[in-house]
């Protein structure tokens, strides 16, 4: 019934417990709850390296200081584990996201959907937990549309997706198109290189305007 979902990611969700009457936030972490951008530009100081900003993207846009030459992609993602296996726990929150979270969780059940390495899911819940978000984690595999799915298919109330990478809210629309997707962007640098999502119903700006616009939905319906 569920095909596409990863298989380290399968028994994440089948232990996890959920209440079908309840609505259900779904959360992702780098660039919502955690300044992912701020920890890696720090992380990539220390390898003689830099962030361009020239578009939304990690390949292409990591270069070396001394010749302002890109890495590739290879080298990318063993940087990015790297990163994740000593900087993950230590990411520094999101401005008003431990309090968003707390004012949603007394109208919600919240799950966090990271891509984060399956290996680094301690790291991660470890940093959750010491930024008072201490909400189960699924560390995710690939795109996130058939898991949304999964969270999602046996729940009676009114559902919420809220993440940083359009690819993923088209994902959700293609396989749980029921659930509200909120855009959302923490590092204002990355948010002014890409406009709203296409297939999300909203681009918000701040944790205030995630947590009210969420409560006012749940309550009315009405966004």
């Amino acid at each position: 019934m569920f095909t596409g979902i990863h298989d380290e990611v399968r028994p994440q969700l089948e232990t996890l417990a959920l209440d079908p009457a309840r609505p259900l936030v779904i959360t992702d972490a780098d660039e919502v709850l955690f300044n992912f951008m701020i920890g890696l530009e720090d992380f990539l100081g220390s390898l003689d390296l830099y962030f361009d900003w020239s578009s939304f993207a990690l390949t292409g846009n990591i270069r070396r200081i001394a010749d302002k030459e890109p890495i590739d992609q290879a080298e990318v993602g063993a940087m990015l584990s790297d990163f994740f296996d000593q900087r993950c726990a230590g990411l520094p929150a999101v401005e008003g996201a431990a309090e968003g979270l707390a004012a949603l969780s007394e109208h919600a059940q919240i799950v966090v959907l990271s891509n984060v390495p399956p290996r680094y899911a301690a790291k991660r819940r470890k940093g959750l937990r010491e930024k008072g978000m201490d909400f189960p984690l699924i560390a995710n595999v690939g795109s996130k549309g058939q898991v949304v799915r999964y969270l999602t298919h046996k729940l009676e109330a009114p559902a919420y997706f809220i993440d940083d990478i359009p690819h993923n809210h088209s994902s959700v629309n293609e396989h749980a198109a029921h659930v509200h997707r909120l855009h959302y962007i923490a590092d204002t640098r990355l948010s002014k290189l890409l406009g709203p999502a296409e297939h999300s119903h909203t681009r918000l700006y701040s944790w205030p305007e995630i947590s009210d616009h969420i409560i006012r939905h749940i309550g009315t319906g009405d966004v």
